[in-house]
């Protein structure tokens, strides 16, 4: 389960032009191994797995290096037979959602990722379902989403990466002024930028490029540059506002 802070910016796996306008979250997809659940997950899985579990755990962990690896292909295929067995371990459903919303089947990651939050009550995984839901321009699940994750306040890396989300789907909605606001409320300056401040840097920027405020958007990205200049493509969104 990948972790927050593992995080980078993701274009969807279908939807590498990357095209602007697109206020994408991120996936860090590198995502995201909840912190510090490597023991409960062998307890959990062990436990639903009876005299199975530590085979089962251990295909778990297969699969969950075939992801860390990029490939989710190899993922899934070691973890339907384990949903399958196991379809009320958190660990496997969450797992299978992310490897499916990394290839973009939005609607098979959705149902992975609910089945999640209903087994675990977690908000972990929030950014990603609402983005799920973006995707298949399910507004009200996105609103839903973000008073739930906002309510919970589970950390200001996962707030961040929903408030991303929430903001792109208001401003695919055409509602770019409240989409602006929504980031800019967030928008601090930090002696020490944690990667999820330059992503939301980064979103800001393209809001504000969209809505035609090029010094505010250069000022963004430069902010970006400055601070990691291989971050996404944010020379060459730079260059293009020169």
């Amino acid at each position: 389960m990948p972790r927050p802070d593992d995080r980078k910016p993701r274009r969807r796996r279908n939807d590498r032009r990357g095209r602007r306008g697109s206020t994408h979250s991120t996936d860090g997809s590198r995502q995201r191994r909840r912190r510090g659940r490597g023991g409960d997950v062998r307890e959990e899985i062990v436990r639903l797995g009876g005299a199975k579990g530590a085979r089962y755990y251990d295909q778990l962990m297969k699969a969950a290096d075939a992801y860390s690896r990029d490939h989710e292909r190899d993922a899934l295929r070691l973890l339907r037979p384990l949903r399958d067995a196991l379809p009320e371990s958190p660990s496997v459903r969450e797992l299978m959602g992310l490897a499916q919303y990394r290839l973009g089947h939005y609607p098979a990651a959705t149902k992975e990722l609910e089945a999640f939050v209903e087994l675990s009550s977690s908000v972990e995984q929030h950014p990603v379902l609402m983005d799920c839901y973006r995707a298949q321009r399910r507004w009200r699940k996105v609103d839903a989403c973000w008073r739930e994750l906002t309510a919970a306040s589970p950390g200001a890396d996962v707030v961040t990466e929903g408030r991303i989300v929430a903001a792109g789907a208001l401003a695919d909605r055409g509602r770019l002024d409240e989409a602006i606001a929504l980031l800019t409320r967030a928008d601090k300056r930090v002696s020490k930028p944690k990667p999820y401040n330059l992503r939301l840097w980064y979103a800001l920027a393209d809001l504000e490029e969209r809505a035609g405020n090029v010094p505010r958007a250069r000022a963004l990205f430069d902010r970006v540059r400055r601070e990691d200049a291989g971050f996404a493509d944010v020379a060459e969104r730079l260059a293009g506002l020169r």
